[in-house]
């Protein structure tokens, strides 16, 4: 907590002796549009549809002075458009990228934008709504800035480098599209537009489904809307596609809208479609033709070198005429060049690629060999290895068998002598108890003899009797079945 309070005190004191310090304010609910930097939209009205609850207004202010406004998404993690004016360009000033606490912490009481490094602990859930530097390191994209540092002064240069105002761009992309966006706003735009002062510009990006780290939307494309808010005036919309940086399609606002989110409409005003010059927009769009097929267009931002209108005209019908002879001319030459530099090129990647054919041949028949000659070592050795660890093994099972051998032989001959001993003394036995088994069982065999003749004698009688009584039993029930009743009673 003490260290916390240091380094307030240390943050307070910075902003209170460098008045430089750059500063951006989060929009509250309650304030109309971008607070003070509604400035930067024509009649100060923001574009209309941008109205998802993860959209948040950024006012970017440096030495307290707005700056440029910024709409960024909490979901994506990148910016939708910033508005800006056109100011004098300076030279180009060292990257100080900043964060803004505010996005992820809104009850947090840094109000100004500040180093990441320098937050310490005082915010809480940093990077939850918005990208830091750590998802940029190793990704290989740049920080591409949406309003380019270099349509900027100095103090707005400044306010520039904050990652509220980039998104992911490769290195090729940024720079192409900050060249390209610096061309179209200093040759095309800012000399059609009768008051500089007047000239509106938003430059936007169309998030897409992939991400740096699964955190940071890589644009699907970059956009640029400008509007000459002033007599004559006129709009204009370019988009630039993020997998052809050589890409700069110009349309009107209203095809641009269409690509954009259902019912967002950019600009109010007389950069309207049915209030615009027509001859301006057509001018303008003559200088970014030429812009976008490589061709130079010298203009001054100076009203007292400007050429009059019927001169200019006359000059752009002649210099026209001149471009387009001398294309037709060099139009052969430059192919059949291009044709040659062709040529040289393929056999250029020709022999390198025969070359690393050979390379590879070669190299795949050393490491071949190579492996065939360690993998047989290794097998010999590894036989050799079982030969020898399996000596000992088998010399001790030999010996156990051996000895295992010997212990049988003594047992056999053990029991086959206690067989032979044993034939005689039982035989000596059985003739022993002969003469006592023969006399002693003659009593019995007499006692037996006896009981057969008693129990024959028995029976006889027995069965004699019982044929008797039968006899008896049958006479009887002859005369009681055919002797009168009274008569066998009788």
């Amino acid at each position: 907590r003490e260290w916390t309070m240091k380094t307030s005190i240390v943050f307070l004191l910075c902003i209170s002796v460098f008045p430089g310090f750059s500063q951006g304010r989060v929009v509250r609910e309650d304030e109309t549009g971008f607070a003070e930097c509604n400035v930067f939209f024509p009649g100060q009205v923001p574009p209309e549809g941008f109205t998802e609850q993860f959209h948040v207004k950024i006012c970017q202010q440096y030495n307290k002075e707005p700056r440029f406004a910024t709409l960024y998404s909490t979901k994506d993690k990148i910016p939708l458009y910033s508005a800006f004016k056109f100011t004098k360009p300076a030279q180009s000033e060292e990257e100080n990228w900043l964060v803004e606490p505010q996005i992820d912490d809104p009850e947090n009481d840094l109000y100004e934008m500040v180093h990441e490094a320098d937050i310490g602990g005082t915010v809480a859930n940093l990077g939850a709504n918005q990208a830091l530097m750590s998802d940029y390191v190793g990704s290989g994209y740049e920080r591409g800035l949406l309003n380019p540092s270099l349509l900027n002064e100095k103090d707005f240069q400044v306010a520039t480098y904050t990652l509220t105002n980039a998104v992911p761009l490769s290195p090729a992309l940024s720079k192409s599209w900050h060249r390209d966006i610096g061309k179209v706003v200093e040759q095309a735009l800012i000399p059609h537009c009768s008051q500089m002062d007047h000239l509106y510009l938003l430059a936007g990006a169309i998030p897409s489904s992939v991400q740096v780290k699964g955190k940071v939307s890589v644009p699907e494309s970059l956009w640029l809307a400008a509007c000459c808010d002033a007599s004559e005036g006129w709009s204009l919309g370019l988009v630039k596609k993020i997998n052809d940086e050589n890409s700069l399609a110009d349309l009107s606002v209203g095809e641009l809208e269409k690509q954009l989110l259902p019912g967002v409409h950019l600009f109010k005003g007389s950069c309207g479609e049915d209030e615009q010059s027509h001859e301006k927009r057509e001018a303008v769009l003559q200088i970014v033709s030429q812009i976008r097929s490589g061709e130079q267009v010298g203009k001054s931002n100076n009203p007292e070198t400007k050429d009059p209108p019927e001169e200019k005209n006359n000059n752009q019908e002649t210099s026209g005429w001149v471009r387009r002879v001398a294309g037709i001319i060099a139009t052969p030459f430059i192919k059949l060049l291009e044709l040659l530099i062709y040529i040289f090129v393929e056999l250029v990647k020709f022999v390198f690629y025969f070359l690393w054919l050979v390379v590879k041949r070669v190299v795949g028949t050393i490491l071949d060999g190579v492996y065939s000659l360690c993998s047989g070592v290794v097998s010999y050795l590894k036989a050799i290895s079982i030969v020898l660890i399996s000596i000992p093994y088998d010399v001790g099972r030999v010996i156990v068998n051996i000895f295992l051998g010997f212990l049988q032989i003594v047992q056999d001959v053990v029991s086959l002598t206690y067989r032979i001993l044993s034939i005689p003394v039982g035989f000596i036995l059985y003739l022993a108890a002969f003469p006592y088994h023969t006399i002693c069982a003659i009593p019995s065999v007499l006692k037996d003899v006896a009981t057969g003749i008693g129990g024959t004698f028995l029976l006889v009688i027995d069965a004699s009797a019982t044929v008797l009584h039968g006899f008896y039993y049958l006479a009887c029930h002859i005369i009681k079945r055919f002797v009168p009743k009274s008569f066998s009673d009788d």
